[in-house]
């Protein structure tokens, strides 16, 4: 293998979590007697941290304190809910034993609460990857490069020693501002041909190609 890290987008890229955010932003809405959501809608609107989820579904010119609230709401109902439909995509556990077993590290940088993330790695991948975070208020998000170069300097790696592993635009922004190789998979959030027209170079289809490309 060609790198010695690979950091991992979550949602879309490892874990499917579409439906779980979906139900919980729909609980959240209903809540506050908005109107609900359609699964397509919530995939358009992931990527850039749940804040910005809530914001994007709620109805235009609502009011800040609503969207506070439902904000509010969506993280308390998402906490107890997140793990309900979630689970892996095909082939991503024998494709993270596989990196493993060639002395790689494995690391997974998401815009995804840090809370969340913590707890489905621990859930789902305990013991996989050698370095996690998701949104902290400490440090800036995607596609900022921060979170990539925590986890850069945390393995004890060089930047063109890692490679970025994603799924919308935003990793692929997030790559080219953080000056590593980026590796797009077309089986999560975004559509193939969008993905090609916001830069998307590397694209591959199955964790056997993505195994592969390392």
């Amino acid at each position: 293998m060609k790198y010695k890290l690979v950091i991992f987008d979550l949602d879309g890229t490892i874990l499917d979590t579409l439906e779980d955010l979906k139900n919980s932003v729909n609980y959240a809405l209903k809540k506050n007697a908005l109107p609900e959501r359609t699964t397509e809608e919530v995939r358009r609107f992931v990527g850039n941290g749940i804040r910005l989820l809530i914001e994007r579904a709620v109805p235009e010119n609502t009011a800040l304190s609503v969207t506070d609230k439902v904000f509010s709401d969506f993280k308390e109902h998402y906490a107890v809910h997140s793990m309900d439909n979630t689970k892996p995509y095909d082939g991503i556990n024998s494709l993270l034993e596989s990196i493993r077993k060639e002395n790689v590290k494995t690391a997974v940088v998401s815009n995804k609460a840090d809370f969340a993330v913590q707890k489905l790695i621990k859930l789902l991948f305990d013991g996989k990857f050698d370095f996690i975070l998701g949104e902290r208020a400490d440090i800036n998000k995607k596609p900022a490069p921060d979170m990539v170069n925590a986890a850069i300097k945390h393995c004890g790696v060089l930047p063109e020693e890692s490679v970025y592993v994603g799924d919308s635009e935003v990793d692929i922004e997030t790559a080219k501002n953080s000056e590593i190789d980026c590796i797009i998979v077309d089986w999560g959030f975004r559509e193939r041909e969008f993905l090609i027209k916001n830069g998307a170079e590397k694209i591959v289809s199955s964790t056997q190609e993505l195994f592969s490309a390392l």
